[in-house]
């Protein structure tokens, strides 16, 4: 068997990273740092014939057939990020939604570039690519619910979110936010509620072990229209991440991406607040030079 991962392992504390803000996904986060492809086969080999090869052939053979050493370098990396950074996410989102909502987008917008240009035969997906932007654009629309944080609602919504959380360009916080979850899944991981943490695990793992299976079909019968879809979704989902937004009343967010918000522009903002427009600008910029480099590094790693 071999060892740990260390790459693997900064690579899953960035998808931990850009998994508890809504509008950015892991997924996007493994596709632009070239671990894509072995994550999703990886987790497809967990599976029962897995199971019987542990108990015939013992574990190392089923560790090796699994890819464990990458899965746990990438696993321990989500953790530790979620554990560590959900209280600082959550303290930025609440004291400095703006900037760290424009970081965002420049890491969204340099995104979507990069998987357009892995489109094989791009300019015949073009169909493909206005259909994830619709699609984008219609989730952007819908507002969130009320629903009772139960462990029912916590295993459903967690089976839901992470099948978005998978997908590059579909945030799994979205989902969760959408649902009325998001907030009661990172006050559970700031309290180490147990119970709750438990329910949302668990309905992560069914649901990516259902899921994955779809996508690994997808990326390796119809790679060209799927990849097109997944860009026009991260450019369809620049719309929720915008940074400058109000209210349905046009008054400042009483918290991130409220039932009736809306998109304006940075002078409209400036009536209610100060859109900090230099400093928005500046990240966005950093946003896209960061995911080009992560790119370029990860293409040598």
């Amino acid at each position: 068997m071999k060892g740990f991962y260390p790459a693997v392992y900064l690579r899953g504390m960035a998808m931990g990273a850009a998994d508890l803000v809504p509008g950015v996904s892991g997924g996007t986060i493994a596709f632009i740092t070239g671990i894509y492809d072995e994550l999703i086969e990886s987790l497809k080999s967990c599976n029962l014939e897995s199971l019987v090869l542990l108990f015939k052939s013992g574990p190392v053979a089923f560790w090796q057939y699994i890819n464990g050493s990458f899965l746990i370098s990438l696993m321990l990396g989500i953790v530790t990020s979620v554990l560590s950074l959900a209280r600082v996410i959550s303290f930025a989102l609440d004291e400095y939604p703006v900037p760290l909502a424009a970081l965002f987008f420049g890491l969204i917008l340099a995104s979507a570039l990069i998987v357009y240009r892995q489109i094989p035969g791009a300019g015949k997906q073009l169909l493909w690519l206005f259909f994830g932007l619709g699609f984008a654009i219609l989730i952007g629309e819908i507002r969130p619910a009320e629903i009772a944080a139960t462990p029912l609602n916590l295993f459903l919504s967690g089976a839901l979110a992470i099948c978005a959380m998978i997908l590059p360009g579909i945030s799994g916080s979205f989902i969760l936010l959408l649902l009325g979850m998001y907030q009661p899944v990172i006050d559970a991981v700031k309290s180490i509620d147990i119970v709750a943490l438990l329910s949302f695990v668990a309905g992560c793992g069914v649901g990516l072990m259902l899921f994955v299976r779809l996508l690994s079909w997808l990326m390796h019968h119809h790679r060209g229209p799927l990849l097109a879809a997944l860009s026009g979704i991260l450019v369809g989902s620049l719309s929720i991440i915008w940074p400058w937004k109000l209210d349905g009343e046009g008054q400042l967010l009483s918290e991130s991406l409220a039932s009736g918000w809306q998109n304006v522009l940075p002078w409209d903002y400036a009536q209610k607040a100060d859109p900090q427009l230099m400093l928005s600008l500046g990240l966005a910029a950093c946003g896209v030079v960061l995911v080009l480099l992560i790119e370029r590094f990860a293409k040598k790693a």
